[in-house]
């Protein structure tokens, strides 16, 4: 990341904080991106399909991936998105994010947005995995590769 923006850092934390919280408003759910994307594909369990939850749910994964053509929309232009990495590279990084979601029972929005602020124990220790791992992960790789 070449350019940092405080205030768009700031509008984006607001809106994912107001999606969680009207997500758990009217839902009375937890906006865990990976386990809202993962009851998308097989295997699917009983009540996945239910015409409500499944529509709630692919209507978040197409807000998450709407809202660069949101923000288009509303500056004319893109955001800028550097790439260091090569595709082999994001492949593996991406299954090793997915396997730790799935092993840590969520992810970084569910345990470190929704977890933390309802003060769970659970969320704090992986929030805590989640990001020693990311530093250790960043400063051997940016040290040795």
């Amino acid at each position: 990341m070449t350019d940092f923006s405080f205030a768009a850092a700031l509008a984006g934390g607001a809106l994912i904080g107001a999606a969680a919280m009207l997500l758990m408003l009217f839902e009375g759910r937890i906006a865990g991106v990976s386990g809202i994307a993962s009851r998308l594909l097989p295997p699917y369990a009983a009540g996945d399909f239910t015409g409500r939850e499944f529509l709630g749910r692919a209507a978040f994964v197409v807000g998450l991936v709407a809202a660069p053509l949101a923000w288009r929309l509303g500056t004319g232009a893109m955001p800028e998105l550097v790439v260091e990495a090569g595709p082999a590279t994001l492949v593996v990084a991406g299954l090793l994010v997915g396997f730790g979601a799935v092993w840590g029972s969520g992810c970084t929005s569910g345990h470190g947005v929704c977890g933390l602020s309802r003060l769970s124990k659970r969320s704090f220790a992986a929030v805590a995995i989640f990001m020693a791992t990311a530093i250790a992960t960043a400063i051997l790789w940016r040290q040795y590769l």
